[in-house]
């Protein structure tokens, strides 16, 4: 979800809108149905494409540029993932008072998956190790270093010290503040990552997760994807899994103490920000978000 003080407008998206877009700008899927997607996440408004595409058009100026990010980077890491992954196959530009890029990607069928039917469960806390191995271990043609790209380059946990302390007095009575606030500032103060910088996918957790037949299947919404720390997508951990398939899923990935306590910051800071951004107006978000910052205080 987009940081609190991210600029917030929000354009109007009408089927109507979205079916000109297609039609004028690629005219071969304009004989194509159009489907809304509901619920769709908070950064995309989502319509199918006839059985096979998926058009996704921001919400927001936090989620633009993540259309063409994804158009050149997903078809090269795709053939090296155990998932499945939304590839990009075009992508449309702004027009009709519609001021973004947006991307036309492969449908992947599927089911959002829940917390409920994963978090006890061995195998898939082994194929979430499995996915982020893979990912890291990644390195297609013309993969640039950390900090060589501003579109690949995440801000780190103390760029959002500020709002995530503003956040934990805002939960006070709701939260143990004493508890968020420590093991907030362990994680700020827990050694950085000082190997060479892989891939992540920076927005991991349970809602970007589909399952077929009661197993994961695949990972989408990459709007997040990076070079450098992966501390970020320990959040999964946090969102998906309990104590003990924790346990399986970091040893499967060979998560060292600093990267795991980061990544602890992480699935904090992200739940407080959606937890006081939406939980007053979306109880799912507050159950999910609940859920997500007491994981995070157990470790």
């Amino acid at each position: 979800m987009p940081a609190r003080d991210t600029p917030d407008r929000r354009p109007e998206i009408e089927a109507a809108l979205v079916r000109r877009l297609v039609d004028t700008q690629f005219p071969q899927w304009a004989e194509l149905p159009l489907r809304r997607v509901d619920p769709a996440g908070s950064d995309h408004v989502i319509h199918r494409l006839g059985e096979g595409l998926a058009v996704r058009l921001p919400r927001h100026a936090g989620a633009l540029g993540q259309a063409r990010k994804e158009f050149e980077w997903l078809p090269r890491l795709a053939p090296h993932l155990p998932l499945s992954i939304p590839v990009p196959v075009a992508v449309g530009e702004p027009d009709f008072g519609y001021p973004w890029a947006w991307a036309v990607s492969h449908w992947l069928d599927g089911d959002v998956a829940t917390a409920a039917a994963l978090a006890d469960s061995s195998v898939a806390a082994a194929e979430l190790a499995g996915f982020l191995a893979a990912l890291q271990r990644c390195t297609p043609d013309g993969m640039p270093t950390e900090g060589a790209r501003p579109d690949l380059t995440a801000k780190g946990l103390a760029d959002r010290d500020r709002t995530t302390r503003a956040a934990i007095a805002e939960v006070t009575g709701t939260f143990d503040s004493a508890a968020l606030t420590a093991l907030w500032e362990a994680a700020l103060s827990a050694p950085g990552w000082e190997r060479p910088p892989v891939w992540f996918h920076g927005d991991f957790h349970t809602g970007n997760l589909l399952t077929l037949d009661g197993r994961l299947s695949a990972v989408i919404d990459f709007g997040g994807l990076g070079i450098g720390d992966p501390a970020p997508d320990m959040t999964v951990a946090f969102t998906s899994l309990s104590a003990a398939s924790r346990a399986i899923f970091r040893a499967a990935l060979g998560v060292d103490d600093a990267t795991w306590t980061r990544g602890r910051g992480w699935a904090l800071t992200t739940a407080l920000n959606a937890y006081t951004s939406y939980a007053d107006t979306e109880p799912r978000v507050a159950a999910q978000t609940t859920r997500q910052i007491s994981e995070a205080l157990i470790g």
